[in-house]
């Protein structure tokens, strides 16, 4: 198989394979018969990516009805049914009630900028259904600069610098399996194929980290993780830093996969990130190919 880089997988995904036969001549297990792997993959990809962008304009067009988050809800923005059937009534608790009033309340004073965008908030569970979760990516509070937040832990849209901690993952990858660096921190397409990049708070005030934590949001992510620890089987868990790892006390480590280290950001990295080799690991813990997202059936790191 000839080698690619990182660049390589972020690439726009092709175009939706057209059948090479009208329908009418051939059904639709004839022609999923006919293609490749690679092609299954693709085409798996592009219904999953169709997915993902429906929750987003919904989720778009609730906003834009309510000029922000006045008189919309936290439970109108999730959206993707897997997760409504897996944490039913989350958001309805008295809790999640009392945080929907806290970002509402912070949100229309119009005081404080608050990331990321409102229709943004759920990306991470809209992105990647409950059902599809192979590998999840645990963080603290979104990224607090101008246009940094995107609603999944880590990653930042293209045009963005790409901050210290992503910098250092890609590092570790390439020093772990040899790719070189994407050109930028959007990981939208990792979502869409299955790794849950979750923050513990999913939304802060600009330039002010953590301020919105202790507010419910953790009571939430940890019904997230729970849940996906009591439901699902072999799912990789990253955990990175210490307050990812208190996470692991969620987790059942006797059906799932939890790997540790420090976190990636310029302070720790040093400490414990760097060299931990995160797809070698999964490998040596799963048996299969030595690459991030192979090890719970997604093909390569960096995804087609």
């Amino acid at each position: 198989m000839a080698s690619r880089t990182l660049t390589d997988f972020f690439q726009p995904a092709s175009k939706r394979l057209k059948p090479t036969l009208p329908r009418s001549c051939k059904s639709d297990d004839a022609n999923a018969s006919t293609l490749s792997v690679d092609q299954k993959s693709r085409v798996e990809y592009n219904k999953l990516l169709a997915k993902s962008k429906r929750n987003l304009k919904l989720c778009v067009e609730r906003v834009s009805k309510t000029k922000g988050l006045t008189g919309v809800k936290l439970e109108e923005l999730l959206v993707e049914e897997t997760w409504l059937d897996a944490i039913p009534g989350e958001l309805q608790k008295p809790y999640a009630l009392t945080l929907s009033k806290f970002v509402e309340s912070e949100i229309s004073s119009g005081d404080e900028v608050v990331y990321p965008p409102t229709h943004l908030i759920f990306n991470a569970l809209n992105s990647t259904p409950f059902d599809r979760v192979k590998a999840v990516i645990l963080g603290q509070d979104p990224y607090h600069g101008p246009g940094q937040a995107m609603g999944l832990s880590f990653s930042v849209p293209e045009g963005i610098k790409v901050p210290s901690s992503l910098v250092n993952i890609f590092k570790e990858l390439h020093q772990d399996i040899g790719c070189t660096i994407p050109p930028h921190g959007n990981l939208q397409k990792w979502a869409v194929q299955g790794v849950l990049m979750l923050n513990a708070v999913l939304t802060v005030r600009k330039h002010q980290a953590n301020s919105h934590a202790k507010k419910g949001w953790e009571q939430f992510t940890d019904a997230v993780i729970k849940t996906i620890s009591q439901k699902r089987e072999g799912v990789v868990f990253l955990l990175w830093g210490n307050s990812a790892r208190e996470k692991s006390r969620l987790i059942d480590g006797t059906k799932h996969h939890v790997l540790t280290a420090a976190h990636p950001s310029g302070l720790s990295a040093h400490r414990g990130f760097f060299g931990c080799r995160t797809n070698s690991s999964i490998t040596k813990v799963i048996g299969l190919k030595p690459s991030l997202t192979e090890t719970a059936g997604i093909k390569n790191p960096f995804f087609q």
